[in-house]
């Protein structure tokens, strides 16, 4: 038996939503975030991203999407934090709404 042929690439889970800092929850300026992180299942990788974003100082998430990666993102912007996530760590990418 071939180990190589057994070897299973971990999946990658992608959780878009919005965040808030301390004081303006629910209301004000919101982030949008994408995390990218591995996980067995889709309720899993909620309740990492949140706690990684709990960790990170935000005091309100709301989650508005998941999906999983179809391999490694041809965009510059995902292709550290997919690494990252195959490194088992949540990746947070953060966007600024400068309207």
């Amino acid at each position: 038996m071939n180990d190589n042929e057994d070897a299973i690439e971990p999946t990658v889970f992608i959780v878009i939503g919005r965040v808030w800092n301390e004081g303006e929850e629910g209301e004000g300026d919101s982030m949008e975030i994408h995390a990218l992180l591995t996980a067995p299942d889709d309720d899993s990788a909620v309740r990492k991203t949140l706690e990684a974003l709990a960790a990170q100082g935000y005091a309100e998430a709301e989650l508005d999407q998941i999906g999983v990666m179809d391999g490694e993102p041809d965009d510059a912007i995902y292709e550290g934090a997919y690494q990252d996530a195959l490194s088992g760590n949540v990746a947070i990418i953060t966007f600024n709404d400068d309207e």
